[in-house]
């Protein structure tokens, strides 16, 4: 890629104003702008800037993250870049401590809904913990949720969510989308679904409005990520606790054990979930208390959980009708249901 073919965001003098709007460059200015290196994820284009300055300077950022639409998903109905937009200017810059990269610019058009964001890059102090689809040790996975339960604290019952920050989620319009996912899904599937997976999952739409309802009690809720697989968050090289969560294009707010099933129900097979899952419920809750989350006891943590895990079985529902590949939705329904059943969640069903 050349100087002329840097996308929108990335010329010299653009990157220039950001970084003074952001209190990151005084009067120097960058004279050059390198692609360093660009790949294509199933939602996004990740773009490593490479930046010269002139006159040299030491304190600016030798290097940023450009994070942009891919053209054909502009028009496809997914708007999860914007909302990531969202995302930074609303949520991130509200955050008194780093658990996020930081954000020098975030951009979206509502006309053409094109969107980038220019972010911190960490590729040189941080790296992804292992390599998908290897699950975490369990050290790893300690480190990684309590930045979770930083994240989670610093909004649990925040006065501003659903006011300001973020939606409450319309009952009625989510269990109608649900209802014309799935049936969408069954007519992609087929018959690789038995009758008694079809079962499970018409008592679950039929028990949504029961289910939903610890979601409309507006307590003991925060702000989830909604995408917290391991291999979204960056873990610091020299081994510290500064851990940053990133893919933040579906966050909402829930229950905090969304963001826990979501990460080991979701992505573990049972031997590994089986061994280190409860240990890891026990840190992550030890870490809220300490990060000053009253009134949600331990038990209250596992009642979550165990209902966070039921709901999830429709996520690879969403997933098989937004094409996202076989490889991922599949593998996940696969081990959703494996942890459904360890966990007794179809208890919760009438």
């Amino acid at each position: 890629m050349t100087m002329d073919s840097l996308p929108r965001g990335a010329d010299a003098e653009h990157l220039t104003d950001a970084l003074r709007r952001s209190g990151t460059l005084g009067d120097g200015r960058i004279s050059s702008v390198v692609v360093e290196s660009s790949r294509i994820t199933e939602l996004s284009r990740i773009i490593r800037l490479r930046l010269t300055y002139e006159p040299a300077a030491d304190g600016p950022p030798s290097s940023l993250i450009l994070k942009t639409s891919r053209p054909e998903r502009l028009s496809g109905g997914w708007n999860g870049g914007r909302h990531e937009v969202a995302f930074y200017d609303l949520v991130a810059a509200a955050m008194p401590t780093a658990v996020v990269p930081r954000c020098v610019e975030a951009f979206s058009d509502t006309e053409t809904d094109d969107w980038y964001l220019l972010l911190e890059d960490l590729t040189d102090s941080h790296v992804i913990a292992t390599a998908w689809p290897l699950p975490p040790t369990m050290e790893q996975g300690e480190r990684i949720l309590r930045a979770y339960a930083r994240f989670h604290a610093a909004w649990w019952d925040d006065p501003r969510l659903g006011a300001s920050v973020g939606t409450w989620t319309d009952a009625n319009a989510m269990e109608q989308g649900l209802v014309d996912r799935f049936a969408r899904f069954t007519d992609l599937v087929g018959d690789r679904l038995s009758r008694e997976r079809r079962d499970l999952f018409e008592r679950v739409l039929q028990a949504a409005p029961r289910l939903f309802a610890r979601y409309q009690s507006h307590g003991n809720l925060t702000i989830v990520q909604g995408d917290a697989h391991v291999w979204n968050s960056f873990l610091p090289r020299d081994g510290g606790d500064d851990v940053r969560l990133f893919d933040w294009d579906s966050w909402r707010i829930d229950v905090a054990s969304d963001d826990l099933a979501y990460m080991m129900a979701m992505h573990w097979y049972p031997d590994l979930r089986r061994r280190i899952e409860r240990p890891l419920l026990d840190r992550y809750h030890a870490a809220l208390v300490a990060r000053g989350v009253r009134g949600y006891d331990r038990r209250a943590l596992d009642d979550d959980y165990r209902l966070s895990v039921l709901w999830h079985i429709t996520t690879p529902v969403w997933q098989a009708t937004n094409d996202i590949p076989p490889v991922i939705w599949w593998n996940n329904l696969e081990r959703i249901l494996l942890a459904v059943d360890d966990l007794g969640c179809r208890d919760l069903l009438p």
